[in-house]
């Protein structure tokens, strides 16, 4: 838990706020590569977490820019509420969505609020020299964050706006795009979930394999009805050979917790990665977004805040 004060607000675009986050004491804050993300500790009790949008011009200081969803928990909503000088806590960055280290061109599409982890990899990769094209899709200019400083910033030319709502703009012709770079490229999607879940079925689609698609959700894709068949199953403790049951209507970590079993937990809805278990034996049912298609189907890890066992016994590795 790192404590910080909010030092500014400023309106992004509409509906977006940006925060910037000092050190209490005006101490150095964690470094972190683009992509990192943290958690944010608000007064309520709610946990969330956000990318962090700008690489860091005084190591004193975290920004993240946030829109208030009309379909929050209460998170977003709680940003917005925020003010200069309320104290917050905070974690120290993670990283599970940073650049590949290699000299490809990377190929970067925000759909709207998903330009926050996006933006710092630009500003890395332009200070890096290499090659980079930015698309960022939103409604309209007033509803992008950041849209005016791309504009006219360092790697301008490297922009590419589409603005669903502007006739003289429209949609990303998708295809178009990931084709120009299917060959070489190394793909970074971030966005609402069913735009990731687009961009990345157009992808494969064009050949694009999977360990250079790369991507964030921020929320997981709603499940069409009739795609979710809970059963109740077991859960084995590696450690101590212990079985417990989970219901129907419980999740693997809910009974974890209830028998004093500890797993870190974020998101709970396997977006964050944070609750990442090992899997011993048994065939998990993965509910995630957070798990490559690979790691899928290796079966060798899950995401107890929300998959489930195809087998009757799970056995996980704690």
């Amino acid at each position: 838990m790192i404590p910080v004060v909010v030092r500014n607000c400023v309106e992004e675009a509409r509906n977006v706020v940006r925060l910037v986050l000092g050190s209490q004491d005006g101490s150095a804050l964690p470094p972190y590569e683009a992509g990192a993300h943290i958690d944010l500790h608000l007064p309520s009790g709610l946990i969330r977490q956000y990318s962090l949008c700008r690489m860091q011009s005084d190591p004193q200081y975290y920004e993240i820019a946030v829109l208030k969803d009309s379909l929050s928990r209460g998170g977003s909503r709680e940003v917005h509420t925020l003010n200069i000088g309320d104290e917050l806590n905070i974690s120290a960055p993670r990283n599970h969505f940073s650049l590949a280290k290699t000299k490809r061109k990377a190929l970067l599409i925000a759909g709207g609020i998903g330009v926050t982890p996006l933006l710092p990899m630009a500003q890395q990769l332009h200070k890096m020299g290499l090659p980079f094209e930015f698309h960022y899709c939103a409604k309209s200019p007033d509803t992008a964050a950041f849209a005016k400083a791309l504009e006219s910033g360092s790697f301008s030319d490297k922009m590419h706006f589409h603005y669903s709502q502007v006739p003289t703009s429209g949609r990303m012709d998708v295809v178009n795009v990931l084709s120009q770079n299917a060959m070489d490229g190394e793909l970074y999607v971030c966005g609402p979930a069913d735009f990731i879940t687009h961009i990345i079925q157009q992808a494969e689609n064009l050949g694009w394999p999977d360990e250079r698609v790369h991507r964030e959700y921020f929320t997981a894709p709603d499940l069409a009805e009739g795609d979710v068949d809970n059963t109740a199953f077991k859960v084995k403790i590696a450690s101590t050979g212990e079985l417990l049951d989970v219901a129907e209507d419980q999740t693997i970590f809910q009974v974890l917790e209830s028998n004093g079993v500890f797993v870190p937990v974020s998101c709970e809805s396997g977006v964050c990665g944070t609750c990442q278990t090992g899997v011993i034996s048994g065939t998990p049912d993965h509910r995630d977004v957070f798990l490559t298609d690979k790691e899928h189907t290796e079966g060798k890890l899950i995401m107890p805040c929300c998959s489930r066992s195809k087998s009757p016994v799970i056995e996980l590795d704690l």
